[in-house]
């Protein structure tokens, strides 16, 4: 799947509810848990601080963010940071 998003959510065609963020989170695996973070963050970033949608990307981007750090890859990062 590419990083591509969906006209409605990006074009400002309806906001942004968190259960768009809870869909687009889904069961996302190790692998794929960078991307489907930074869908999210660019979906979130023209939200007001307090907006529930936000709160509930944050949270997922932490979540992601740490099945990513913890996928069971033995070779890690080997020193490279993104």
């Amino acid at each position: 799947m590419s990083e591509a998003e969906s006209p409605s959510l990006l074009g400002g065609g309806r906001e942004v509810a968190a259960e768009d963020i809870r869909a687009l989170a889904g069961a996302s695996t190790p692998h794929f848990a960078l991307q489907v973070r930074n869908r999210i963050r660019r979906l979130i970033e023209p939200l007001p601080a307090g907006n529930p949608a936000r709160l509930e990307g944050e949270r997922k981007i932490a979540e992601l963010e740490d099945l990513a750090e913890h996928s069971g890859d033995p070779r890690g990062t080997m020193g490279i940071s993104a």
